[in-house]
């Protein structure tokens, strides 16, 4: 295994490794303390990466190359992460806030399990609209969101909290993944408090938000290397659909979850526009 080229930046390395694999290159991405590896495994295939690395130095910002990075990031995720595995210790903490927001959803479903319910609708639910600005209970805006009623529910929510969470601290920080964590909580526990009334919880609204802004992320700028499986994506579109539609036993949040699409990917947008703008600068 030999270094091709070292970069001072993660993404230039990912789109030189993407442009490569496309080529059915044996090219592979590692992170040193120095800064981001491309690293050939093969050493017959040394000198066309060579000349490929030329051609992609010469222009990076190629159109080509933001679209196997897409396609890559894509084949990535299907091929190397299921997304069903529980999380490992260095997953843990290398991702700590995705962790400690699962680990209260955990700890507050065992809370309900074992007779807690009445302690966890008194203070975690989310009570009327009137009644929460007359208390002044504003934690009630986050705290519905770790509450979860069945097995089921926590265990879907868990899982794209988990799958999407996870990338979203590794890549863009911790700082990111609580942005959108506090944000769709207030706005998607408000909205469907206000359309629906107060009996409702769950993650569900912040996965939503968190998949809308993987989706957007991984179209418009594939060289950050978040995405996820189409099939994810039309999975989630077509169960707010059964949603509204109100075939189910169970009830749905749906305005959460529309709330929380919006929002992820409305914030995905932003996020796009701020990193033009310092480009530019």
């Amino acid at each position: 295994m030999r270094t091709l080229i070292e970069f001072q930046h993660e993404a230039a390395a990912r789109l030189l490794v993407a442009q490569l694999i496309s080529q059915n290159l044996s090219a592979r991405y590692q992170a040193v303390d120095t800064g981001h590896q491309v690293l050939i495994e093969r050493e017959e295939d040394w000198q066309q990466a060579v000349d490929i690395t030329r051609a992609f130095l010469a222009n990076p910002s190629a159109a080509q190359y933001q679209q196997n990075a897409w396609e890559f990031g894509e084949q990535s995720q299907q091929i190397g992460q299921s997304g069903l595995a529980l999380p490992s210790l260095s997953d843990i903490l290398r991702t700590p806030l995705t962790s400690l927001i699962g680990l209260f959803c955990i700890v507050v479903y065992l809370l309900l399990l074992i007779g807690g319910g009445s302690w966890i609708q008194q203070w975690l639910f989310i009570i009327p609209w009137h009644a929460l600005v007359y208390e002044g209970d504003w934690w009630r805006l986050f705290t519905p969101s770790i509450v979860h009623f069945s097995a089921m529910h926590i265990a879907f929510n868990l899982l794209g909290w988990f799958y999407l969470g996870a990338q979203i601290e590794r890549k863009l920080g911790l700082s990111t993944l609580l942005l959108i964590f506090a944000l769709t909580s207030v706005l998607a526990n408000i909205a469907q408090l206000l359309v629906s009334g107060p009996n409702f919880g769950g993650l569900s609204g912040v996965v939503y938000a968190l998949l809308g802004f993987v989706w957007w992320l991984g179209w418009l700028k594939p060289d950050w290397q978040l995405s996820l499986p189409k099939a994810w994506i039309g999975l989630a579109l077509v169960w707010l659909v059964i949603g509204y539609a109100d075939v189910l036993w169970v009830s749905m949040a749906n305005t959460a979850h529309t709330v929380g699409l919006i929002t992820g990917c409305m914030l995905a947008w932003l996020y796009v526009q701020i990193a033009k703008l310092t480009q530019k600068r």
